[in-house]
């Protein structure tokens, strides 16, 4: 089912030929004597809020009264130019559309000094503090960090899982354990009997709550499941696997061709499956993977509402959104 995108003060401007300045200023009333609207253009604006039903978001108009409409995002790697640019590129552009949304602006963090090869939010020169509230995005943070801020009582939201840093996190992730017991139910029900999971399985939470579902998976269903970081096709097939899962795209993909290569069938002597998008390189074959979809765009737009939320409420939001499975073509019974 299609939903249709609320409209914006931004999309309003366009309609009435006026800048989203404007627009704000009418939705607010404002008729003091340092802001002079023509009456012509007030009307304008108005009769296509009539037209549209365009309602303003209440709680951008909250944050309008009490907070300097900045939100700080915060990468723990670089996002642009990268070779995760195109992995970011979606959480950025639902973070960009929220905060249209909510009428704020959006200040990016890019002079905190890396330790090792990672940023650091506190240091000498930080100024996390500039902005309202900010968004961390990273596959691993810095749990210091998170220590600090929950300490010091600065608002922020953390885009994907984290455990608790000295108390409980405020966060929007992916359900990546539901997603990925879904994979191996997909699989069980073809027929396939020999699963192996190939990734760290650890480090970031988002690894680890892949490999806990699925363990969790091969559990329930009474299966064989081995845990290998690195993919070796000699090795799986001889342990009896029949469905690889995949923590990077690349990983399935070098699968899917190493096993081509071999005169293997793919799905029929090996299923491959992926678990996400990808976060470097993959082989330039097309090699439509099945697996499943990271909701990065929402999860952008959704951390922009949970941190809203952290400001206004003082409250400390933490979901898990769905992901959505991907039909490819590396999934299918085994041939016995």
């Amino acid at each position: 089912m299609l939903v249709a995108r609320r409209l914006t003060q931004q999309d309003i401007a366009r309609m009435a030929g006026v800048s989203q300045a404007t627009v704000s200023l009418v939705l607010n009333n404002r008729k003091d004597g340092n802001v002079r609207i023509a009456a012509e253009t007030r009307a304008q604006v108005l009769e296509v809020i009539r037209k549209t039903g365009y309602v303003a978001n209440p709680i951008a108009r909250r944050m309008r009264d009490r907070h300097n409409r900045i939100l700080g995002v915060f990468t723990y790697e670089a996002v642009f130019p990268s070779t995760h640019a195109n992995f970011y590129q979606s959480f950025l552009e639902g973070i960009e559309e929220q905060a249209e949304e909510v009428g704020c602006d959006l200040l990016l963090f890019t002079s905190a000094k890396a330790t090792g090869e990672r940023r650091r939010i506190f240091g000498d020169d930080s100024r996390v503090r500039l902005a309202d509230g900010s968004l961390l995005l990273g596959r691993t943070v810095d749990r210091d960090d998170l220590t600090q801020l929950l300490a010091e009582s600065i608002p922020y939201v953390s885009i994907g899982r984290r455990d608790d840093a000295g108390g409980p996190v405020p966060h929007v992730g992916a359900d990546y354990r539901t997603a990925v017991r879904d994979l191996v139910d997909r699989a069980v029900a073809l027929g396939h009997r020999g699963f192996a999971y190939v990734g760290s399985g650890g480090g970031a939470e988002s690894s680890a709550d892949r490999l806990r579902g699925f363990r969790e998976a091969v559990a329930a269903h009474g299966v064989q499941g081995m845990h290998v970081e690195t993919p070796q096709l000699d090795q799986l097939r001889e342990a009896g696997v029949t469905a690889v899962l995949t923590e990077e795209v690349s990983d399935g993909a070098a699968l899917v061709l190493a096993g081509r290569e071999r005169g293997l069938s793919v799905p029929g002597d090996l299923a491959v499956l992926s678990l996400g998008a990808a976060t470097r390189s993959a082989p330039d074959d097309d090699v439509a993977l099945t697996g499943f979809r990271i909701p990065r765009r929402e999860m952008g737009r959704r951390a922009v509402q949970a941190l809203t939320e952290v400001l206004e409420n003082g409250t400390t939001p933490q979901e898990l959104l769905p992901c959505e499975f991907v039909e490819g073509s590396t999934l299918g019974a085994p041939r016995l």
